[in-house]
C-alpha cells in the first residue's frame, strides 16, 4: 500500500477556486471527519482530494476502494493548538513570523509538530519549529 492516493472532484464552481489552485473544505469522507483539508488542481481543470494512509485506515479502505464524500467549502482561520500557541507566545519573534506565513505554511507546521506519536518528539519539534521561525 503507498502512504497517498485521491479522489478527483469533478465539478468546482468557479467561485470556489482561489489563486494558487487549492480550495479548502471540510466535510466527511465516508464517516471519517476532513478538517481543514485542501483539493489540489490537476492539469484538466478537476480536482483532487490527497488521502494519506493514515485517513484510509481510519475508514477502511484502500486504494481503488469506493467512498463517500461530502465536502464544503471551509473559510474558517487555521486552528492553531493551545500548546503550540503558548510556546509562540513566550517566542515573540517566532510568534511574528508565524502569524506572517501563509495559512498552508501555518498548517504544515501544525500538523508536523502534532503528526508526534510521543510527548518526547512533540516537544522536540515545538522547539525545533520556534527555532526556525525565529530564524526566519
Amino acid at each position: 500500500m503507498s502512504n497517498w492516493t485521491y479522489v478527483i472532484i469533478p465539478d468546482i464552481p468557479p467561485e470556489y477556486k482561489a489563486r494558487g489552485g487549492t480550495i479548502r473544505v471540510r466535510g466527511f469522507i465516508d464517516s471519517y471527519e476532513l478538517k481543514q483539508y485542501n483539493l489540489l488542481p490537476m492539469k484538466d481543470q478537476r480536482m483532487f482530494l490527497p488521502l494519506n494512509a493514515a485517513v484510509r485506515k481510519k475508514i477502511g479502505k484502500k486504494e481503488g476502494d469506493y467512498v463517500h464524500v461530502v465536502l464544503f467549502h471551509d473559510a474558517s482561520p487555521v486552528v492553531v493548538p493551545d500548546e503550540i500557541w503558548a510556546c509562540l507566545l513566550d517566542a515573540p519573534q517566532a510568534h511574528q513570523f508565524f502569524s506572517s506565513l501563509s495559512e498552508s505554511n501555518q498548517k504544515y507546521y501544525i500538523e508536523w509538530i502534532e503528526g508526534a506519536k510521543k510527548i518526547e518528539t512533540k516537544v522536540e519539534r515545538i522547539q525545533k519549529a520556534i527555532e526556525r521561525l525565529e530564524n526566519g
